[in-house]
């Protein structure tokens, strides 16, 4: 009786999240070559004789201003190679009233405008913003995110029932024995095979949901961006970031966020090579600049509490982008194990019902 209870319990927790684990493994795969993949979609960046010399951020800054004088301009991405854009993320009413970024997309060597083209509600020109956004709350907002937060508990519950009723199998199967290798175990192999795996993703995937189930996800927030035109930088950018190579040679910077305001501080993303490698390279540490360009502040991933650094290793270990190709290659085979996992267990539950029929 016990195990029939077990067995209902796996086969309605697996059908009621297979479809939505084989979206988000199919996404979440696609998703591990974003930077890969998004490049298709930018205008190829030709270099002027072959010379690989790039204007400066400030000067990117100073054509985003002249281009978009009423904008206020969020952050810049730095072209990590040569032939790579500058990509600012903007505010500007000429895009959706300003309620939405925009990126632009300047030539690293001319500060040509290339492109101009939304976020996640602009799939035709920035299909993997589309997709992250749907892979994190399948484009429904509060309501989708909440749903992740209860689609994790119920993956969960359908791996431990699957552990418990297929528990003597495990280590056959591991062991390579013949007497469960058949094509009718199909749904056993995938499941015991890709099982820490699936354990990892649905218990990361948790972790970062579970804000869900906290009383001030349901409380309404009546907020209304308002756009506040982006003065002149009070300081040279690149002279301050040489400072900082001079002060922090281990540091890299990717990701740049400007101030609001001209007393506002800038938020410059990057990461030390002496990282452990599983922190990304992109948002691992943190380095505050005041209104003057001098160092205000560190938050490097060595400063912060052990919770927070918990929670930056949760959400690495479950997008995957702590590792190089290996790693990525390895989560992909691993992603699509758990799109056949949703298949095969769909078509077990519909043999199952047709003999039930007889």
């Amino acid at each position: 009786m016990k195990r029939n209870r077990l067995t209902t319990l796996h086969s309605i927790s697996g059908l009621f999240a297979g479809i939505f684990i084989l979206l988000l493994s199919v996404s979440g795969t696609i998703l591990l070559f974003r930077d890969n993949i998004d490049v298709l979609q930018q205008p190829k960046v030709g270099l002027i004789n072959g010379i690989s010399q790039k204007i400066s951020a400030d000067s990117g800054h100073h054509i985003i201003r002249n281009q978009y004088p009423h904008a206020q301009i969020s952050s810049l991405a730095l072209p990590e190679k040569d032939q790579q854009p500058f990509i600012f993320t903007i505010y500007d009413s000429s895009y959706a009233n300003g309620s939405k970024p925009m990126q632009v997309l300047l030539h690293p060597q001319t500060g040509a405008v290339l492109q101009t083209r939304g976020g996640a509600d602009d799939p035709q020109h920035n299909f993997m913003s589309w997709l992250a956004s749907f892979h994190s709350s399948f484009l429904a907002g509060k309501k989708g995110e909440w749903f992740l937060g209860v689609l994790a508990v119920v993956f969960a519950l359908s791996l431990f029932s699957g552990i418990i009723i297929y528990r003597r199998n495990i280590i056959p199967v591991l062991l390579f024995r013949k007497t469960v290798w058949k094509k009718s175990n199909l749904h056993q192999l995938i499941g015991t095979w890709a099982l820490l795996f699936n354990l990892l993703m649905s218990v990361t995937g948790f972790w970062m949901q579970r804000y869900v189930f906290k009383a001030s996800f349901y409380k309404n927030y009546d907020w209304k961006n308002t756009i506040t035109p982006s003065a002149a930088l009070s300081f040279s950018f690149d002279s301050a970031y040489l400072q900082v190579q001079e002060k922090y040679p281990q540091f890299t910077a990717y990701v740049v966020y400007f101030p609001t305001s001209k007393s506002g501080k800038t938020a410059v993303y990057g990461s030390n090579s002496t990282n452990a490698y599983i922190h990304a390279k992109k948002f691992a540490d943190v380095i505050s600049l005041d209104s003057t360009g001098h160092i205000a502040s560190t938050r490097f991933i060595n400063e912060i509490s052990a919770d927070d650094r918990y929670d930056i290793i949760n959400s690495q270990l479950h997008m995957g982008k702590y590792g190089s190709w290996g790693v990525k290659l390895l989560y992909a085979f691993f992603g699509i194990s758990s799109a056949l996992l949703s298949i095969t267990g769909f078509r077990l539950w519909w043999k199952r019902r047709g003999m039930e029929r007889r």
